[in-house]
């Protein structure tokens, strides 16, 4: 069974942003704040400072390396630099308290970037 692709629209002050029906943006210069609470809210995501951090990480590292970090690269670059969490399981943990099912994932879609390819 294949994936329907089909283009939907999120209204964002009264500017149809065009995604595809997983709430990718087709168009990345089209994100904005506004795109992502919008999308959280659809998402049922509640956006703390924690969240609008790994969005900017994510919105930055892709603009130096035009592809989303993974997991690892994540744990492996931020770890260090965030002093509430001694090691690097403990703050995988506390991402996965702030989006339970797919981190990267739903990271990439509220940061306006590509479906990020699977981590392997």
């Amino acid at each position: 069974m294949g994936v329907n692709l089909s283009n939907i629209n999120i209204n964002i002050n009264g500017q149809a942003i065009k995604t595809n029906e997983q709430g990718f943006l087709l168009h990345l210069d089209d994100w904005s704040e506004e795109y992502a609470e919008e999308i959280a809210r659809i998402d049922n995501i509640y956006l703390f400072t924690d969240h609008w951090e790994l969005i900017y990480y994510f919105r930055e590292y892709y603009k130096q390396n035009l592809e989303c970090p993974t997991m690892h690269q994540m744990l492996k670059e931020l770890t260090p630099n965030i002093k509430k969490f001694h090691n690097k399981k403990v703050y995988e943990h506390h991402i996965y308290n702030l989006f339970d099912t797919d981190p990267i994932h739903e990271i990439c879609k509220l940061s306006g970037l590509p479906m990020p390819q699977p981590d392997t």
